[in-house]
């Protein structure tokens, strides 16, 4: 009877397996699907514990994994969003949302970060391939003073966090408030140390233009006069930290430094080209001016060690 029993059990199991059998064989293996997909054996287990990537069939008896072919596409999305770093929870909830529209925003989001991460990561190149290999005549500092005007502006108190989307922001006002016609000058910037030395302070853009009227955001201002040492910044404002390091090294060596906000002049920025090449920003800090520097014609060429620069996130889309 026991072994009559046992024989029954047997015919069982030996009918499921091939059974189990027939319906894989349309399927891929473990290690077959590894080789389309370009995913390893241990990342697709490791996808499988987490929820992420579940094999269409496991077998009961040996515990092998097998995958449909229309789970391919499935596991190519994942594997490119893992190589941009998309954190696997972020990968979940990417393949759990039916909605394409809404799975295409969640994926530019992340693209979105990634570009920044990659801008930061650029700008820190150039400005250290600029510090470890200075060109001599890198820096011209010209004297300058600079008349009172009035002008079109916007101020307001910002976080530095905030300060580059503030600035988009305020500029696209000004530029939508006045077209080519009105403008009479390239657009500027005034900057308190507070911005920088506290991490919140008083920001201001301005436009010159002919007839300055108050609308929205936007005020009438005069600009007070003003002395500064100004140098000028060429090309894209990945190192533009180290003309402010460069500018502001020069002032101290020679004396000069008086407090005030720091002024910036665009006078060729992406507004007026998407070449950056020529791109120009002038940077002007505040100085106490008696007589002009002797043995110079008001400017001099400088190569010294740079400061941090606490304009170039105000002020990087100028």
């Amino acid at each position: 009877m026991l072994q009559s029993a046992i024989y029954c059990v047997v015919e069982r199991l030996a009918a499921r397996r091939q059974e189990c059998g027939k319906g894989m064989r349309s399927q891929l293996t473990i290690g077959e699907f590894a080789t389309v997909t370009h995913l390893s054996v241990r990342t697709l287990r490791r996808y499988h514990e987490a929820g992420l990537l579940e094999p269409a069939t496991v077998d009961p008896f040996t515990g092998y994994r097998y995958y449909e072919p229309e789970q391919i596409s499935t596991a190519q999305v994942i594997h490119q969003l893992r190589r941009l770093d998309v954190p696997l929870a972020e990968v979940q909830s990417i393949l759990a949302t039916d909605d394409p529209v809404k799975r295409a925003d969640v994926i530019a989001g992340h693209l979105r970060r990634l570009e920044a991460e990659l801008n930061r990561t650029q700008a820190a190149v150039t400005s250290l391939r600029r510090l470890l290999h200075p060109d001599p005549a890198d820096v011209h500092v010209e004297l300058r003073s600079v008349p009172a005007r009035t002008v079109a502006a916007i101020t307001e108190q910002v976080r530095v966090g905030d300060s580059l989307e503030w600035y988009d922001s305020a500029m696209a006002e000004l530029d939508a408030a006045y077209p080519l016609e009105e403008r009479t000058g390239p657009p500027g910037g005034r900057y308190a140390n507070e911005l920088f030395a506290h991490g919140a302070g008083v920001m201001t853009v301005f436009r010159p233009v002919r007839t300055p009227r108050p609308s929205g955001r936007i005020e009438v201002i005069e600009l007070p006069a003003a002395d500064l040492a100004v140098a000028v910044h060429s090309g894209p404002h990945d190192d533009l930290d180290v003309t402010y390091g460069r500018l502001g090294a020069w002032v101290v060596a020679h004396a000069l430094s008086v407090d005030g906000p720091i002024h910036e002049i665009y006078q060729v920025g992406p507004r007026d080209t998407e070449m950056p090449e020529r791109w120009r920003t002038e940077i002007g800090w505040p100085v106490f001016q008696l007589a002009p520097l002797s043995g110079t014609d008001h400017g001099d060429h400088v190569t010294v060690a740079p400061a941090a620069s606490p304009i170039r996130s105000a002020t990087a889309s100028g």
